[in-house]
């Protein structure tokens, strides 16, 4: 499974791609206006530091505005692919600009019929959020399982970014589920380093390499 990180943040995207596990980064508005910077600035920026795919949100609410947007986006790095939020609106661009050899993100997934439709008008990632379905009482890992079984048996050009992750078990679900990318929050990634019987072994491993030098 590929590692996002999903972040706009450069010190973390730094940080974690020093780490040698970091496939790709995700932005979105939020994440962006966190920052105090603009989108194309960004996503340059995080483009010098990681050689993957790099999302960055169209923000236009009709297809031809999208369709704009995501040319001017593309343009700015090959590895920038356009974020899109999942309407109707979003499928007609999605159309035009993959046909046009522009990678599509259509984010705001929840249901396997969204990203069906998505990956039929030729999206390259479909984006189901898991943890925002867990907030309201349903079962984000199970959609995220039926959405990777449906691109899988069909074989559709579509990779499935779980997202809206909010801890180490979305991830391993993710992983189990056979999902082909997991864009993670920085918090979460740095969780999934530690375990308290790791750190245990390694105070064990120095105080006794400490005894035996004596």
């Amino acid at each position: 499974m590929k590692i996002f990180i999903d972040t706009a943040n450069l010190d973390m995207i730094e940080e974690i791609n020093s780490w040698g596990i970091l496939d790709g980064v995700t932005t979105n508005p939020s994440l962006i206006a966190k920052e105090k910077t603009d989108t194309p600035s960004r996503v340059k920026a995080i483009a010098a530091i990681v050689d993957g795919p790099i999302s960055a949100e169209a923000m236009s609410p009709d297809s031809e505005g999208m369709i704009r947007e995501g040319r001017e986006l593309a343009a700015i790095h090959p590895n920038i692919n356009v974020k899109l939020p999942m309407c109707i609106e979003s499928l007609k661009a999605t159309k035009v600009l993959s046909s046009e050899g522009i990678d599509v993100n259509m984010t705001l997934i929840f249901t396997p019929n969204q990203a069906l439709l998505a990956a039929k008008a030729g999206a390259r990632y479909v984006s189901p959020f898991i943890g925002r379905l867990d907030d309201i009482g349903s079962y984000g890992s199970d959609m995220l399982a039926q959405t990777v079984s449906i691109i899988d048996d069909y074989d559709f050009d579509t990779e499935v970014i779980a997202a809206s992750i909010r801890g180490p078990v979305h991830v391993l679900e993710a992983a189990s589920a056979g999902c082909h990318i997991a864009t993670i929050p920085y918090d979460v990634l740095k969780k999934m380093v530690s375990h308290p019987k790791t750190d245990e072994g390694i105070r064990t491993f120095i105080a006794d390499f400490e005894k035996s030098k004596k």
